[in-house]
């Protein structure tokens, strides 16, 4: 038997994003946003609202950085979506998190987190979504495998649970994608 909830923001899972991004005077932003995702096999679709620094700077500056927040990094990730740096000008000072301008957009790659999507701003929506086109995904080689890609068993990402408002690191490989289903076939 099945439970109704009705209308609900829960979809899992949520990745928790880092959103980077500098102001007018080049003081690095940092952001937590659980609602986006990819749009497109090249873009980015992030569900900010207006009053964010961030999204003033996305805008102003037409470049942002999405870095996935990881197990090891949880305390810095949620402090940065609790504190606002229209009013905390110290936030990035004490999340403890560093940034390194990246090579390939005008936004700050953040030295902790290593997994980051380098993104060009695009457009807003009609509904104030930010649109932004990845131009470089830059991964630290220290969670890559022997072979030089992106290894989960060194890469803890985390999801939001919005049901009980918890973090939660993605689990073990469970199955393999464009192969297993063909059983049924």
């Amino acid at each position: 038997m099945r439970k109704n909830f009705g209308t609900k923001s829960w979809f899992y899972p949520l990745p928790v994003l880092i959103i980077g991004t500098y102001d007018e005077n080049d003081i690095p932003d940092a952001m937590n946003a659980a609602w986006g995702g990819l749009y497109d096999a090249d873009k980015v679709v992030l569900c900010l609202s207006a009053g964010h620094k961030t999204t003033r700077n996305i805008k102003a500056k037409g470049a942002f950085t999405v870095s996935f927040a990881d197990a090891e990094h949880v305390v810095p990730a949620d402090y940065v979506g609790l504190v606002s740096a229209n009013s905390e000008s110290k936030k990035m000072e004490k999340s403890g998190l560093h940034s390194t301008k990246s090579a390939f957009v005008g936004a700050p790659l953040f030295d902790e987190l290593p997994v980051t999507l380098e993104c060009t701003f695009l457009r807003e929506t009609e509904e104030g979504n930010i649109i932004g086109r990845i131009v470089n995904v830059c991964i630290d080689e220290s969670v890559l495998d022997a072979d030089g890609k992106l290894d989960l068993g060194k890469f803890h990402p985390i999801s939001f649970e919005p049901v009980h408002n918890g973090y939660h690191m993605m689990g073990e490989r469970v199955g393999n994608a464009f192969q297993d289903g063909s059983v049924l076939k």
